[in-house]
């Protein structure tokens, strides 16, 4: 059985990682880069000053990394620029599960966004904005730069960093201030950059051959001599405050019920992902749903042979209330029997269905 489209049609997540100087953006890169579920990353850095990626780090990866010095990314490069990198980051050559861009601590976070879905690749998939703040600076911060407001409002993920520095009180000011903007993104905390990679990219699955041929990586490295160091474990500290919920019906779902679900989706909902069955309405297909943040994507794809029908979704974000999701989900599930009316309605959400809705569309 094989449930999902053929590896070299699967989209490319590109991550903007964003953030005022100082809040940690680029330690956080470089943990990522060293515990990175065994995905292979490809990194766009945006040079600003002094900001430096950990060279050993870098240079432990498949030697894609692109410094865009002489400025901030949005505004030294242009769309079609940018197309020309991630041109090259997405040849098969290169060989990337995962791209992320680090954008320099002045950049508007926003126009990375719409440069990236504004991108005529087809080779890429936006894979949200998450924007660091300094947890112990953010009075300081937002007083030099009051547009950080208009960052959070726009950010899939916020991450929290440097918390072992900031009390209970501080944080609970941070995410007040975030849900005043109207955001609706999940706040997760962190020190030192630490976040669970698989919060942003699910862990590589690779074929056995494939791995065992493969070299020794930088983190395969890191992490030996990491387990070697006295009174330390190597996969301490990674696992951030997150909750998971997996969903699986055998029922087909109800698409007008499910789409109410996805536009109405709660705060701290980061990210969606799984297949869904809409049964008798489109029998010959099933429908790819990638959610991060507000943006949402449906593709139909053929069912394969002896693919069992089922809707299989994994839903991840922070505060979120795992059960009353399942049962929302549940809700979604289609009726009984079909009246020629109904019928007739779900034919008529098919259209709907084969669309991207971008951050900032009405819902």
């Amino acid at each position: 059985m094989n449930a999902s489209p053929p590896p070299r049609s699967r989209q490319i997540p590109v991550i903007v990682l964003a953030g005022f100087l100082g809040s940690g953006k680029t330690t956080l890169l470089n943990h990522l880069l060293r515990h990175r579920a065994g995905n292979r990353i490809g990194v766009i850095v945006n040079d600003f000053g002094a900001i430096e990626i950990d060279a050993m780090t870098v240079s432990g990866q498949v030697g894609s990394t692109v410094s865009l010095g002489g400025g901030c990314l949005c505004c030294a490069v242009d769309a079609s620029e940018l197309d020309t990198y991630l041109e090259t980051l997405t040849r098969p050559s290169a060989r990337l599960d995962v791209i992320v861009i680090e954008a320099s601590g002045l950049a508007e976070p926003q126009e990375l966004v719409r440069m990236l879905l504004a991108s005529d690749n087809p080779h890429i998939v936006y894979g949200g904005l998450v924007e660091v703040v300094d947890a112990a600076e953010f009075a300081a911060t937002r007083g030099r730069h009051p547009e950080i407001d208009r960052h959070l409002a726009v950010a899939d993920l916020v991450v929290l960093n440097k918390t072992d520095r900031a009390g209970e009180e501080e944080q609970a000011g941070i995410r007040e201030a975030v849900a005043a903007t109207g955001s609706g993104a999940a706040v997760v905390t962190a020190t030192y950059g630490r976040v669970d990679p698989e919060l942003l990219f699910d862990p590589a699955l690779r074929p056995d051959a494939e791995e065992k041929a493969r070299q020794l990586t930088f983190e395969d490295l890191y992490l030996e001599e990491r387990a070697q160091e006295a009174g330390e474990e190597h996969g301490a500290h990674l696992h951030t405050v997150y909750e998971s919920v997996d969903f699986t019906s055998e029922v087909p779902m109800d698409p007008r019920r499910l789409m109410e679900f996805l536009d109405s989706r709660p705060r701290g909902l980061y990210r969606i992902k799984g297949f869904v069955d809409f049964g008798a309405g489109d029998p010959d297909h099933a429908y790819a749903v990638h959610a991060v943040g507000r943006f949402l994507r449906f593709a139909p794809r053929p069912w394969t042979r002896g693919e069992p029908r089922l809707t299989q979704l994994v839903l991840i974000g922070s505060g979120i209330d795992a059960e009353a999701l399942g049962k929302e989900l549940e809700a979604c599930r289609a009726p009984g029997p079909k009246t020629a009316q109904d019928a007739a309605h779900e034919r008529s959400m098919w259209g709907v269905l084969r669309y991207v809705r971008e951050p900032g569309d009405d819902a």
